[in-house]
């Protein structure tokens, strides 16, 4: 028994498991936490497996964080335990007898003799002591007095809160890490979704995108309504660092994104041999427009990429939904028969070619150029829904971490203790003080509070 109470109060282990949750902490940083299989293989490849296995991707959820997070709880509440039982006795059962040679020694003491009796100079040195606000004990051992005098008692156990502190911090991390959820819920205009596990919903009546006149995003806001039983019960604008929070479920905006299914595309229509021709047609995708009256040809936006990159097997695809690269499959018919088609690029206008139908590689004999001029899309807006039980545990307990540093090093306990002895008529008087910090401003108390009993008469 002794042993495991030996190792669990060791500070190498409390150091040693601090280092593991640090490193572990700055892993579960890099590695974006919660997100599906398939984002860690492209983000790391074959390591996504070993990652996964690890519980890295789920890291403050996972049954070995949490159990180093109870083992150093454990490590904590042994230590302060051990410690406490001592620190009670010193604050409310004070050892008042003291031995002359033993205060001659300290750093900080006083020797003189008064032509007073004892109990004169008692009564002076607790009032003196009562002055700076010390409470004062006395102990009569025969012709001797031993006085205590101590103030800022409370600071005996700043470290103690500080460990109270760092214990209902744990307790927050494991309550959090056991039953917090989250989960980020893209909404375009009017769609409801769930929140997670929970009997609530949230509907998205309305999300704009504010932008600086450098085309830089400046806010983006949500309308939202929080809906209990299908009823609309809270509706709130929110934006980043101003969410909606009902029934302890927070809903942040984080981001947006585009619905890129359905755009609408504008295209310019021009031809080679005539440079006063210039049709402009907007379209949305699959939908045909008649491009020329003689000979009937319509022509329709087929597909629409936002970032257009070749892929696998160089098939067309888009690298994100962010319009870096916009790109537009044209394809132009005759009837129902598809006389031409090919990819036009918002950023290359040049780059563009129409292909015959069969043919790939080959240009046709049209005398069409089009050119991608505009699209737009709705926006849709992307929020987190979030439950945290273990959180107010949190707040409370670096309030409480606060409270006991100010103790440990702003309110240190300071003592000065005094023997008394009388003889013949005149009292001799040790005096020394005790002070864990702030040693200086102690120094000058005590230096006053012995100047004036000097001088007393």
């Amino acid at each position: 028994m002794k042993r495991v109470i030996k190792f669990l109060t060791s500070v190498k282990l409390a150091i040693v498991l601090l280092i593991i949750l640090a490193a572990a902490s700055v892993l579960g940083t890099l590695i974006p936490q919660g997100r599906s299989a398939e984002e860690y293989a492209v983000r790391y490849g074959g390591l996504s497996t070993l990652f996964i296995r690890l519980q890295l991707t789920g890291l403050y959820h996972s049954v070995w964080y949490l159990a180093l997070l109870g083992l150093f709880a454990l490590n904590i509440i042994v230590c302060t335990l051990e410690r406490l039982a001592p620190k009670w006795r010193r604050a409310t059962k004070p050892h008042v007898a003291a031995d002359p040679k033993s205060l001659a020694a300290l750093k900080v003491n006083a020797r003189l003799k008064r032509s007073a009796p004892l109990a004169v100079i008692q009564s002076e040195v607790r009032e003196l002591l009562k002055g700076a606000r010390y409470k004062v004990r006395a102990e009569a051992q025969g012709a001797r007095t031993s006085l205590l005098g101590r103030k800022r008692i409370g600071g005996i156990f700043g470290s103690d809160v500080v460990h109270l502190g760092l214990l209902v911090i744990l307790a927050g991390g494991i309550v959090s890490g056991a039953t917090s959820v989250r989960a980020h819920l893209a909404l375009n205009e009017g769609d409801i979704q769930a929140a997670p596990k929970a009997a609530l919903e949230v509907r998205l009546d309305k999300f704009t995108t504010e932008y600086y006149p450098d085309g830089s995003v400046k806010a983006w806001k949500s309308d939202v309504t929080v809906l209990e039983q299908k009823k609309p019960v809270v509706s709130k604008t929110i934006s980043v660092n101003h969410p909606l929070t009902y029934k302890g479920y927070s809903f942040y905006q984080t981001s947006y994104g585009y619905n890129w299914q359905n755009p609408t595309v504008e295209i310019w229509a021009k031809s080679k041999s005539d440079a006063a021709f210039l049709k402009k047609l907007t379209l949305k995708v699959g939908e045909h427009a008649l491009l020329d009256d003689k000979d009937k040809t319509t022509v329709a936006v087929q597909r629409f990429l936002p970032d257009f990159v070749l892929g696998e097997a160089n098939a067309p695809e888009s690298r994100s939904d962010q319009p870096n690269n916009p790109a537009a499959l044209i394809e132009g018919f005759r009837g129902t028969d598809k006389v031409f088609s090919g990819w036009v690029f918002a950023n290359y206008p040049d780059f563009a070619q129409m292909h015959a139908a069969g043919e790939q590689g080959k240009e046709t004999q049209t005398d069409l150029a089009f050119e991608l001029k505009r699209f737009d899309s709705a926006q849709y807006s992307v929020l987190e829904a979030a439950k945290d039980p273990g959180a107010a545990l949190i707040w409370i307990g670096c309030i409480l971490l606060v409270a006991g540093l100010a103790l440990a090093f702003y309110w240190p306990t300071w003592e000065i203790k005094a023997v008394l002895e009388e003889s013949q008529g005149k009292t001799d008087l040790v005096a020394a003080g005790i002070a864990a910090k702030s040693r200086e401003a102690f120094a000058a108390e005590f230096d006053k509070i012995i100047t004036a009993l000097r001088s007393s008469k």
